[in-house]
């Protein structure tokens, strides 16, 4: 007869056989890549809900601006610059005839990057309207001349600003084809003018105008851009 702890002595022995006391490997590894394989398609569907890093960027353009001249320039301008500030429409009456001449004569490139700060200041967000709406301007190829025209009819703060309708006419004074219409109105670059405005924030850009020369803060005068400019030639 068999006594009660030999017969545990027995089944313990058959279940450590047979594996009954715990998950095969061939079932632990199948749970791992189930899990792994719910992770992966949990991950692509908060992608397609959320959207990616990633911004429509307009010709000529990047991430945190839109870039006029030559890449081989010696020296970048970056101009921080708010289609609704008075002192952003100041300047580039001042200085703007200087950085074109720069640019022309293959001695700078410019960074321009149209933040949108300034949308409190507008019950229709005019800041990010006219912002997406030079990035319209950089597909069609006029962006240069679409700049001047946003800034010679700039509606004052605290007001809506200038209608789509009114920025479709600016651009097509400055030469853009019919598919501008079509990008204002879709918004298409309303993520473009997020992540310049985000990454202007985070480079410690707080005010504008403000102008870099080659990294380097630079007086908003046409001399102390002649001066910084000429330096880094």
């Amino acid at each position: 007869m068999v006594s009660g702890r030999s017969a545990k002595r027995d089944r313990a022995r058959r279940e450590l056989v047979t594996g009954r006391r715990g998950p095969s490997t061939a079932l632990v590894i199948a749970v791992v890549v189930v899990l792994l394989f719910a992770g992966a398609v949990g991950f692509a569907v908060y992608r397609a809900q959320h959207g990616s890093d990633d911004v429509v960027i307009p010709a000529g353009g990047s991430p945190t601006g839109i870039i006029v001249g030559q890449a081989s320039a010696p020296a970048t301008i970056d101009v921080y610059l708010d289609f609704q500030c008075p002192v952003c429409k100041a300047y580039e009456e001042q200085t703007g005839s200087t950085i074109d001449q720069l640019v022309a004569a293959g001695q700078a490139k410019v960074v321009y990057h149209p933040v949108a700060y300034l949308d409190r200041f507008s019950s229709t967000q005019y800041s990010t309207r006219s912002s997406q709406s030079s990035a319209c301007a950089a597909d069609a190829g006029v962006f240069p001349a679409y700049l001047k025209l946003l800034f010679a009819e700039q509606p004052p703060e605290n007001s809506a600003g200038l209608s789509d309708d009114q920025l479709v006419a600016l651009g097509r004074q400055a030469g853009a084809g019919d598919a501008f219409a079509s990008c204002v109105a879709d918004e298409r670059y309303a993520g473009w003018t997020k992540s310049v405005t985000d990454a202007a924030s985070r480079s410690g850009v707080n005010g504008t105008p403000t102008v870099l020369v080659n990294g380097t803060a630079v007086d908003r005068t046409p001399d102390a851009l002649l001066a910084a400019v000429q330096g880094a030639g």
